[in-house]
Order: C-alpha cells, then sequence, then structure tokens
C-alpha cells in the first residue's frame, strides 16, 4: 500500500494555512522583514515578483554595510537565502490582484489562489520612470543607471548626463560635480527644484545645463559614448535618469495613498486600514535605498509582532 504524501514543500506559501504575516514583495525590505518576524516567532509567508525585486537589477553595490563590493543579484540570493533557512515560506514569479478583509485578510493572486493572514505587509517596492528611448534598455548597466547615490562614484573623472529637473536630478548634479570632469544636465522644460539648489549650479564650473531638450536616442555598445538630443548630439560616459518613481501600488483600494501614490505610513510603519503594514520604496520614506529598505522592513516586521500580540 502506497504513502502518498501531499503536504505543501517546504518553503513553499500554503493556500490552506492562516499566516500570522504574509509579505507582498520580495525585496529588501519585504525579505528583511521575513527574517525579523520569522524569528519573533511567527508564521511568515512571502509573496513576489522577483525575489530580490529591483536589487537584481543593480550590477554593482558598493554602500551596503559589510560588503564592499557585491553584485545586485548576489546580495539579493543571499537576503533570499537567509529568509528561506528560517521557514519563511516563499512564493515567486506571483502578483496580487486585491485584498479582501473579513475576519482575517484574503490575498488573491493572479495564480488564481487565495491566501489568509491575520496581518499583511506591503512592500512592493516601486520602479524608476524610464525615458522609453532607443538604446535606454540595451545599455542599462551599462553607463545608463537611475541611482545617483549608489551608481554616482561610477563616473569619477568622466562625463555624465543628468535627466531631469527636479530636485533630486539638481542635487545628484551637484553631487556629481564633484567627481566627474563634466556634468550636463538635460531637462524638457524648467527646473522644478527648489531655488536654493538651482542657485548653486551657477556656482560649478564643470557644468552644462540643456534646458528644453529631451533625449532622443542613447548611443553605445558595451557602454554608453554619446547621446542625441533635441537639437545636438553629446557625448557622454553615462545617463543618469531622475525623472521620478513608480509605486508598485495599483492593486490597492482602501489603504491611503499620497499624491505620488506611495504609501502613507505613521512612525511604526502603520496604514490607515488595521493590520496593514508598508515598509521601503512603496511607502513615504524618502530615500530609496536598499539599506533603508531593509531596515524599515524590521522595524515593521517587530511593529507587527507588537500588533499581533494585541489580537
Amino acid at each position: 500500500m502506497f504513502n502518498l504524501n501531499i503536504s505543501t514543500p517546504k518553503n513553499v506559501l500554503d493556500a490552506e494555512k492562516l499566516y500570522d504575516l504574509i509579505i507582498i514583495g520580495a525585496g529588501p525590505a519585504g525579505l528583511s522583514a521575513g527574517i525579523y518576524a520569522s524569528r519573533k516567532g511567527l508564521s511568515v509567508g512571502i509573496i513576489g515578483e522577483k525575489v530580490g525585486g529591483q536589487v537584481n537589477d543593480t550590477s554593482s553595490v558598493e554602500n551596503y554595510i559589510g560588503f564592499e563590493f557585491v553584485t545586485g543579484e548576489s546580495l539579493a540570493e543571499s537576503f533570499s537565502k537567509h529568509a528561506k533557512s528560517l521557514a519563511v515560506d516563499m512564493l515567486e514569479d506571483v502578483k496580487v490582484k486585491e485584498i479582501k478583509k473579513n475576519e482575517t485578510f484574503k490575498i488573491i493572486a493572479n495564480n488564481y489562489m487565495t491566501y489568509e493572514s491575520k496581518t499583511i505587509l506591503i512592500a512592493t517596492g516601486s520602479k524608476s520612470r524610464k525615458l522609453d528611448v532607443e538604446g535606454e534598455d540595451s545599455l542599462y548597466g551599462k553607463g545608463v543607471t537611475y541611482c545617483a547615490i549608489c551608481d554616482g562614484p561610477l563616473f569619477k573623472d568622466k562625463t555624465v548626463t543628468v535627466v531631469g529637473g527636479g530636485n533630486s536630478a539638481v542635487e545628484a548634479a551637484i553631487d556629481l560635480a564633484k567627481i566627474a570632469s563634466h556634468v550636463n544636465i538635460v531637462h524638457r522644460s524648467t527646473f522644478r527644484a527648489d531655488k536654493i539648489l538651482v542657485d548653486k549650479l551657477e556656482e560649478i564650473n564643470n557644468l552644462s545645463v540643456y534646458l528644453g531638450n529631451q533625449i532622443k536616442k542613447i548611443h553605445g555598445d558595451s557602454q554608453v559614448t554619446s547621446i542625441d538630443i533635441s537639437n545636438e548630439t553629446l557625448k557622454t560616459d553615462g545617463v543618469l535618469v531622475e525623472i521620478g518613481y513608480v509605486p508598485n501600488t495599483q492593486f490597492l483600494t482602501d489603504v491611503e495613498l499620497n499624491s505620488r501614490k506611495e504609501i502613507v505610513i505613521d512612525s511604526n510603519n502603520k496604514t490607515n486600514v488595521p493590520g496593514i503594514f508598508a515598509a521601503g520604496d512603496v511607502t513615504t520614506i524618502r530615500y530609496k535605498q536598499i539599506v533603508i529598505a531593509a531596515s524599515e522592513g524590521a522595524k515593521a516586521a517587530l511593529s507587527i509582532n507588537d500588533y499581533i500580540n494585541t489580537l
């Protein structure tokens, strides 16, 4: 007589189980939260489109504590292994379509399954707004970047072009001018940055401003070499796109968002919906960095543990 074992494999999200916490998003915030929550004794599941999130798309990480240099893919793999070692159940390559609340939360995914939890942490991150021009995708990681803090040092003694006219773009140009041989700023209209920042640009000698211009094409094979703007071609070793982010909040209905579609949270990562917390780049925290997302995930997990203790 055969003994059929049809139990859910280890580390796979179980649709028959009521979890203490289900985390939506498998980037640094979500995985860090999973580790902290599991160590607190909570039953934890994670649903994510891509384990590691945007970290996987980062060619090199040189500002995460404990690593002088690590590839984004390797760092993401380390996060994932750590979480799985603590019996955190994961469901990869799946998106959440809807969240419903009765006595517990029902999470409806695009794999036609529903998962149940006492609490939810939303850590779906954000994605950079793109230029949508020829050469942008093929040269990503080869001079095209979306993070000045992450990749700025790669342009030491080189020419770099910053795209954008808001505070982030102008701040990036000011910082890059300290290490780059030359900085271009390209923006389709007038500056939207604070006047105090725009005034600082006038004090920088190795900087050129091209307002009323848009990038038409990015050139290069193994590395960015130049860009076509509205009326001319500029030689450049890199293109830093700073035109904002799009938070991944499209599936949310009752959770409060700000004007930028970021989730509004308090100091304990609570949203306006009791039992739903949020952490990382999808929230109103100012700086979108790996180490900050990871720390926010840890803080959220501790807050969730305190919340569950009151149920």
